[in-house]
């Protein structure tokens, strides 16, 4: 009974492993959408080991349970993982696990929730001060002005998406720059950087003592911001989405001594002005390659007893 301890090692040493050599490289910061792949991988791969971990310490724990998951394998297979010696620990391990799952998937839906509540009430307000005129679609625009004495833009998603832009930031945004930031906005929308912000952030908040998932939490808010000025700036230039950032964000003091502790906006802004240093293709495509066969670890560990019995 030896597999959902090693699952369970396995996973520690990936959620401490894996964050500290995502820190200290520094590719993620020139290949965000790259990064963002790579970090979904090791958080599932943590997930994984303890999916996994949970269903044999089940499986060991309870002949019910067992007859369900190896219904299909042979009686040396089931044998080879040696259920029957597990000792008392296996129920408190899967229930553990299995009490963890379902507090996971709660603060899940509590994000979704609070997101959607959020957007309501965004909604409401944009048409309050936004009314409809006669004869017009509710979201028949994909550009609403809103008066405003700040500079701001946001995207509303939704099954028209709509890029909401004040008055003060129309009068700042000039040329290009407003297509650079819907672009940004777009790219946001397209890539559902929602639904990462929104898995991160219930790990990070379900489990705080958990310092991978604060890392991703973290590191999804910084990177999709880099990936959308990356595909705004594919489109209209690295300067013309520069300039966007700075129009848009020079009146809030992020560019001042105090900085943008946040949204690292100075950082963004000396990235987009200086010269692209994109890794070659196929060092791309490697990393990428790495990064897909992290959760594919796990479940050979699992499936080890199985293949030699069988082998």
């Amino acid at each position: 009974m030896t597999v959902p301890a090693v699952l369970l090692l396995l996973g520690f040493l990936t959620a401490v492993a894996a964050p500290r050599l995502l820190a200290r490289a520094d590719w993620p910061e020139r290949e965000p959408v790259v990064a963002l792949w790579v970090w979904q991988c090791v958080v599932a791969a943590v997930l994984l080991c303890c999916a996994l971990s949970m269903t044999l310490s089940a499986a060991a724990a309870w002949q019910a349970v067992r007859g369900h998951v190896f219904a299909p394998a042979p009686r040396a297979v089931v044998e080879a993982y040696a259920l029957t010696t597990a000792g008392p620990w296996a129920a408190a391990t899967a229930v553990s696990l299995a009490c963890a799952g379902l507090w996971s998937g709660a603060m899940l839906v509590r994000e979704i929730v609070r997101a959607r509540r959020r957007r309501r009430a965004r909604r409401a307000e944009l048409r309050l001060r936004v009314p409809l005129l006669p004869g017009e679609r509710p979201g028949g625009e994909r550009l609403v002005v809103l008066e405003g004495e700040r500079a701001d833009a946001w995207f509303m998603p939704g099954a028209t998406p709509q890029l909401v832009v004040t008055t003060a930031a129309l009068r700042r945004l000039k040329g290009r720059q407003l297509e650079a930031v819907r672009a940004h906005e777009q790219g946001h929308a397209q890539a559902r950087h929602d639904w990462l912000l929104h898995a991160s952030g219930a790990l990070a908040n379900g489990f705080p003592q958990v310092p991978v998932f604060a890392a991703f939490r973290d590191e999804m808010h910084r990177l999709v911001e880099l990936a959308a000025d990356d595909m705004a700036s594919r489109r209209f230039g690295r300067l013309t989405t520069a300039l966007a950032l700075v129009e848009l964000n020079e009146d809030r003091g992020v560019f001042g001594p105090r900085g943008d502790a946040d949204g690292h906006l100075p950082q963004r802004v000396d990235r987009l002005l200086t010269p692209p240093n994109r890794l070659r293709p196929s060092h791309r495509l490697r990393l990428t390659a790495v990064a897909t066969l992290v959760p594919v670890v796990p479940v050979l560990v699992t499936l080890v007893p199985a293949l030699r019995t069988l082998g």
